[in-house]
């Protein structure tokens, strides 16, 4: 299948699950189309079971090895994504919050990472830096599991800025921390091959810090740019092009291109829609961003869904699976709990941050797309698995509950 007919199969599937949920299940868009697709993969699986001859599991297991899902996303949707994420982020949200973002997407990210990756080797055997590894790609929430979330869990205005910018942020960390992990462990196999901390060191500032600067940096000229415009349809596509022509060219430089997107989001979301837009062409770019956000989000949650296809599952794979949901979550607790204590001698927190926040750590696309993107290995199945069955837990079980949970644990007055 060619790339047009893959985008117009994918679009199809989407709007008929889409619909499927809105008639029957009522859930969550963007988790009722994953839960359609993945009980609709589980049935094919299981009708090829019983009637191997019609093959119907291999050929769609066949459409799915077609599409790449780690570069369809790691190289094609994620910049426009965490971009439109970041633009309904407001610097001034961000600004009250920044001590507890900064520190869960930094110390947060790095806890994570080892209390998973000593525990998963302790649990399975595997070699502690190919575990660590697998630390890294489950260490980051997905913003974009987070942010489709958010918009129907009702939380407090600070825990969703909370949530929301840490999401962002510890994802690019976590991306830029897996890549110097992945030098580590598969040097001959990795782009990003390091020879010790001091290369590790220099890759991780030069990813991360980079991402920053050139975000900064493309989204203040493209706010320059927009203020001598007055032109709605012209300024969205320059917007579009800063997301589309921003990020491949991080990925040209070796910088972080998710630190690019989200920097550049915000300044453009923020400053530049007060500073560089008319009302007009504000309305015209939230709408525009809106709509590619969510189109986005159904194709790539429906992604997610059929990937099972690519999940060796057997009894071994399952145990190992459950047991890194739990320490995923013990992990996630961790990374929330260490930074709002320390920060707890400076300032207080609303109600139930701890177990919100905990329990709002969702994982997704990107946890998977990480994991398809390993190299070969003894290990690399049983890590798919796990990284596989913690996604799919954390999209539907904290998905659907997180709204309930905010509830029932924060109804005193949020502080800030």
């Amino acid at each position: 299948m060619n790339l047009l007919q893959i985008a117009s199969l994918l679009i199809v599937l989407a709007a008929l699950f889409g619909s499927v949920n809105y008639f029957f299940l009522r859930l969550p868009s963007s988790i009722g189309i994953l839960l359609v697709a993945f009980l609709t993969s589980v049935a094919m699986l299981v009708f090829d079971a019983f009637l191997p001859d019609f093959e119907l599991a291999d050929r769609v297991r066949y459409i799915i090895d077609g599409i790449d899902f780690s570069e369809a996303l790691l190289e094609g949707m994620l910049g426009l994504l965490l971009f439109a994420g970041a633009l309904h982020v407001k610097l001034s949200d961000l600004r009250d919050q920044w001590r507890i973002v900064l520190l869960m997407a930094t110390i947060g990210v790095g806890l994570s990472t080892v209390i998973v990756g000593a525990g998963f080797s302790y649990l399975t055997g595997m070699p502690i830096l190919i575990a660590l590894v697998f630390g890294s790609l489950i260490a980051p929430t997905d913003p974009v599991a987070v942010l489709g979330v958010l918009r129907e869990a009702a939380l407090p205005k600070s825990l969703e800025t909370k949530i929301a910018g840490e999401s962002l942020f510890n994802d690019g960390v976590g991306y830029v921390v897996f890549l110097v992990l992945i030098g580590l462990a598969f040097p001959v196999a990795s782009d990003h091959a390091t020879s010790g901390l001091a290369d590790a060191a220099k890759l991780f500032f030069q990813e991360a810090v980079g991402g920053g600067v050139l975000g900064l940096l493309l989204g203040y000229l493209t706010f320059r740019l927009m203020r001598l415009i007055d032109d709605a349809s012209l300024e969205v596509l320059i917007t579009l092009a800063l997301a589309f022509g921003g990020y491949e060219l991080s990925v040209a430089l070796h910088v972080s291109a998710p630190i690019m997107a989200v920097c550049a989001g915000l300044l453009i979301g923020d400053i530049g829609a007060r500073h560089g837009m008319s009302e007009n062409t504000r309305k015209y770019v939230e709408t525009f961003w809106h709509l590619i956000d969510e189109i986005l989000n159904a194709v790539l949650f429906l992604l997610i869904g059929f990937e099972v296809f690519a999940v060796a599952l057997n009894t071994g794979y399952l145990f190992a699976g459950l047991m890194a949901i739990v320490l995923s979550l013990l992990a996630r607790l961790v990374a929330v709990a260490v930074p709002v204590l320390m920060l707890r001698i400076v300032r207080d927190f609303s109600n139930g941050t701890i177990p919100i926040m905990t329990w709002g750590g969702l994982k997704g696309g990107i946890s998977v797309a990480l994991a398809l993107s390993l190299p070969d290995s003894e290990w690399k199945p049983m890590i798919l698995a796990a990284t596989y069955c913690i996604v799919i837990f954390s999209i539907v079980v904290q998905g659907l509950t997180i709204g309930k949970l905010a509830k029932r644990v924060g109804r005193q007055p949020e502080l800030m």
